[in-house]
């Protein structure tokens, strides 16, 4: 009899993303790969690049880390990460990050430290950072902890660190942009492969929470239940025990399916118009790299808009304080010129039309 059905969906998804971070890890230096939509470069380690090993020396097996805060989501893809490695040759480890936030939260990531080892996963570790306040606590958090993560897998010289993020948190993530009027991007959600070389992989985004939280029960795995969650001071929690219960009262079960379906939409949209962005920037910039209006004038809005906040980003704005409103008024000096003077932006950055041209640096 084989495992329960649960357990048999949670082990299948670790199962192909260990299968993809293989592949990837065996690609030449120069393969480029996909990484959330993006092509990157990624460089493969080959014998004799690591420290203290001699060119006959047989590489050692990648290391793939879970980023676990012992809740349902993480501690089934722990359990599951723990099955499948060994049997792909894959050495698995774990990383928890007590952010402060909570009385007892260091004791509470030992304890997620003690449930790791007893998975077998090795290395283990418990983090502890100091969460800021830029963005609002729930961002804050977010820097922090993928700070922590990052630090963690160059420490270890992981290949890979697994999210617990499933499908419901998905249609979460689809909602919260909509509600900021971000655009595409926004809507298209969490990639399932993110970050530097692709290092973040998401394997239950195709899988709902309670499929989690099943697995966990049926291998009487224990877990924790974030306060945070339940807490309406959070405009997730609120959002997913009151505003996404609401939309499936009036809309019909489903919902969560066609908002991570969403995702994955406007995700192929973005990236098509990102590309074409990119390719597009070097045809509108003159001799001397600045933006010609006329030339911006006459791409597509969606276009022109990618490359107005890319020139933004590279002048010095925070990423994550350019908003729409933002690229708009700097649109505004391109498709309804007055003679408009000085925009103002994120990261003391600034935009002004001179002589045709687009001038977008710091002030």
């Amino acid at each position: 009899m084989g495992p329960h059905p649960a357990v048999a969906a949670i082990r299948l998804a670790v199962r192909r993303v260990l299968h993809d971070i293989l592949t990837d890890d065996s690609c030449s230096s120069t393969t480029g790969e996909h990484a959330g939509g993006r092509i990157v470069a990624r460089r493969t380690r080959s014998v004799g690049d690591i420290p203290g090993q001699s060119p006959n020396e047989r590489p050692p097996s990648p290391l793939v880390l879970v980023a676990c805060s012992g809740g349902a989501d993480s501690m089934a893809l722990a359990s599951a990460l723990a099955f499948e490695a060994p049997k792909l040759g894959v050495r698995a480890g774990g990383i928890t990050v007590d952010h402060g936030l909570q009385p007892g939260s260091d004791l509470r990531a030992e304890e997620v430290v003690v449930r790791l080892r007893e998975l077998a996963l090795d290395p283990v570790e418990s983090i502890s950072v100091t969460v800021g306040r830029d963005g609002g606590p729930e961002a804050a958090a977010r820097d922090a902890r993928y700070a922590a993560l990052d630090a963690a897998a160059e420490r270890h010289g992981a290949t890979a660190v697994l999210l617990g993020h499933t499908r419901d948190d998905q249609a979460e993530t689809v909602l919260l942009g909509l509600a900021r009027g971000s655009g595409i991007r926004s809507l298209s959600g969490m990639a399932a492969v993110s970050g530097a070389g692709g290092r973040y992989r998401r394997p239950f985004l195709q899988l709902d929470r309670q499929t989690a939280r099943k697995a966990c029960m049926v291998q009487s795995l224990q877990v924790w239940d974030d306060p945070h969650n339940a807490d309406p001071a959070y405009t997730r929690s609120r959002l997913r025990h009151e505003g996404l219960p609401a939309l499936e009262k009036a809309l019909g079960k489903g919902v969560v399916e066609a908002l991570a379906r969403t995702a994955q939409l406007s995700r192929d949209d973005a990236d098509a118009l990102d590309t074409w962005a990119s390719q597009a920037e070097a045809s509108v910039r003159d001799a001397a790299g600045l933006l010609e209006c006329a030339k911006l004038y006459a791409l597509p809005p969606a276009v022109r808009r990618r490359i107005l906040r890319r020139a933004a980003i590279e002048a010095g704005a925070p990423a994550g304080s350019l908003f729409a409103r933002h690229i708009e008024e700097v649109d505004r000096l391109i498709t309804g010129w007055r003679g408009q003077g000085v925009i103002n932006l994120p990261g003391k950055v600034v935009a002004q039309r001179q002589g045709g041209r687009l001038v977008i640096r710091q002030g």
